[in-house]
């Protein structure tokens, strides 16, 4: 299954648009794989998304997530794309 939403990243005082992308029921093993260029806050967005999900009585998938924060060439900061 494929979400898409849109987000921004601020650089400097200018706002660029963020697409995240969530792709999930993936064959494989569990795993929560985050690409598009994030920084350390960005990554550790994984628990708070799962506990999120649990709070809000979601189920969290049992297969691979992929999510992909585009474009890749912007740098993303911060927690402002877990939710």
């Amino acid at each position: 299954m494929l979400g898409i939403t849109q987000s921004a990243a601020l650089v400097g005082v200018d706002a660029h648009s963020v697409q995240v992308e969530v792709n999930t029921g993936e064959a494989g093993e569990l795993k929560f794989i985050l690409v598009g260029l994030p920084d350390a806050a960005v990554k550790e967005s994984q628990d708070r998304v799962f506990s999120a999900m649990a709070n809000s009585g979601f189920r969290t998938p049992a297969t691979r997530t992929t999510i992909n924060l585009a474009p890749g060439s912007l740098r993303k900061e911060g927690p402002a794309y877990d939710l």
